[in-house]
């Protein structure tokens, strides 16, 4: 395995407290509870209840209180021995309905799947929420160096494929917006850090039709990138090819650039979707 993207843990506010109400129609007891079900899920390895306590701001009581509500639903697990909780089986099943909402999860899995057969490397899609990618579905390679992601992971928009890609699409305003809230963080020597330079790079994204990491969010990885578009005409995910550069060298470029267009075409036409006349 090259390389396994973890989940960017988000900051969050602390949760209301006893003197620290939610906001105009919120409910206090549930913004605790979700919380604390938000922080779990960013803790693959589990957390016991003194960790929880402290980085929610929750009285250890009331944190136990909330886990064993969750536990009795199965929304959460407990390992007893180890003193650690985890997220459980029905929180996967309420999250794998948004999976089911969107149809294009379960469209592009074909196309992603001979994608993966012709060019011989994993392929994944992914959306952005609150300014950052989030991978939702992935067709490994077969080879014993591939580059593997856990599904909910999310990585910077301004330093992935998918991420390059779907910022092309939107106009100048809406990225400006992106890059003050979230920033240019600078991951490698090769990571766009500037805006000027970035708005260099969406314009040849939209020029060529697809995107590329070139080592920008981890040192010898490369991502091939495009979007895939609803019948408006907006990008609702895009898909990326991504491998050690040993393999997506310079003189493959063109080829496996031109592979991931054509095959996040087939998926907006699968869809009903239209491309939009500056990526054609």
């Amino acid at each position: 395995m090259l390389n396994q993207i973890t989940p960017v843990s988000k900051k969050r506010g602390r949760p209301p407290g006893p003197n620290n109400r939610a906001g105009d129609g919120k409910n206090s007891s549930l913004t605790r509870a979700l919380t604390l079900l938000e922080r779990l899920a960013e803790s693959p390895a589990g957390m016991n209840l003194t960790d929880l306590s402290q980085q929610l701001g929750m009285p250890p009581a009331t944190v136990h209180r909330l886990l064993s509500t969750f536990e009795e639903l199965n929304f959460v697990e407990q390992d007893a021995e180890a003193g650690l909780w985890f997220v459980g089986l029905k929180a996967f099943t309420v999250g794998q309905a948004f999976l089911n909402r969107r149809d294009f999860v379960a469209s592009a899995r074909p196309f992603m799947k001979s994608l993966v057969d012709l060019c011989g490397e994993t392929v994944n899609l992914g959306i952005i929420d609150d300014g950052e990618v989030v991978f939702i579905s992935q067709v490994e390679s077969q080879e014993m160096m591939r580059m593997i992601v856990n599904l909910g992971s999310r990585s910077p928009i301004h330093a992935s494929g998918v991420g390059k890609a779907m910022l092309a699409s939107l106009d100048e305003q809406e990225v400006a917006q992106l890059l003050q809230r979230r920033g240019l963080a600078r991951f490698t020597d090769h990571t766009i850090d500037n805006p000027a330079d970035l708005r260099s790079a969406l314009e040849m994204i939209r020029h060529q039709g697809y995107a590329l990491d070139d080592e920008e969010h981890a040192i010898g990885l490369r991502c091939v990138a495009a979007n895939i578009y609803d019948e408006n005409g907006l990008a609702l995910a895009a898909i990326s090819l991504s491998g050690p550069k040993a393999r997506i060298t310079d003189t493959r470029l063109l080829e496996l650039g031109t592979a991931v267009r054509q095959t996040a075409s087939e998926i907006t036409e699968s869809l009903g979707g239209r491309i939009p006349a500056e990526f054609q």
